[in-house]
């Protein structure tokens, strides 16, 4: 069972003046590659804050996967992509490249998706954007290879197609 972080970014999330639909549609796909959720925190749209949650969730929890919603477009508070950026070790580029590829078949607005990947660690972060359609249209995109890639990066695969246990 892969551990998964849910870091729902936003300002009223955070205060509770909004319920976290985008944070429950990922719960709600999360089982879909054997995983289950361990942690789940709503933060503002604080670079800082951000910071601090995803390495929190990295290197103390330990989670094997992160999944963030919310701060990934164009507004001055939108930092998550600049926040992950700053606490990751390696990049992922396809991920996001994945995501908009798909998403932009339904909405052109999807290339205006800052989202980013990586890692820290054994732990792989990806930003999703704040709305559970698009949350949905993104995982759907990558979740049969996030298994694959999760066994990767824990060392479980050490040449493609074979797997060690």
């Amino acid at each position: 069972m892969w551990r998964v972080g849910i870091l729902t970014v936003s300002d009223k999330g955070a205060q509770g003046k909004r319920k976290d639909v985008s944070g429950e549609e990922i719960r709600r796909l999360v089982p879909l590659i054997k995983g289950t959720v361990a942690v789940y925190e709503i933060v503002p749209d604080e670079q800082e804050v951000i910071e601090n949650a995803l390495i929190r969730m990295a290197d103390e929890e330990r989670l094997d996967l992160v999944l963030t919603t919310g701060g990934t477009g164009l507004s001055l508070r939108d930092v998550t992509p600049e926040a992950t950026k700053r606490v990751m070790d390696r990049e992922v580029p396809g991920i996001p490249e994945a995501m908009r590829m798909t998403t932009l078949e339904k909405t052109k607005f999807a290339m205006l998706s800052r989202s980013v990947a990586g890692t820290r660690g054994q732990t792989l972060m990806i930003n999703l954007p704040g709305s559970p359609k698009a949350v949905r249209e993104c995982l759907e995109a990558v979740l049969e290879v996030l298994p694959h890639a999760l066994k990767i990066l824990h060392g479980t695969i050490k040449d493609h197609g074979k797997i060690r246990k």
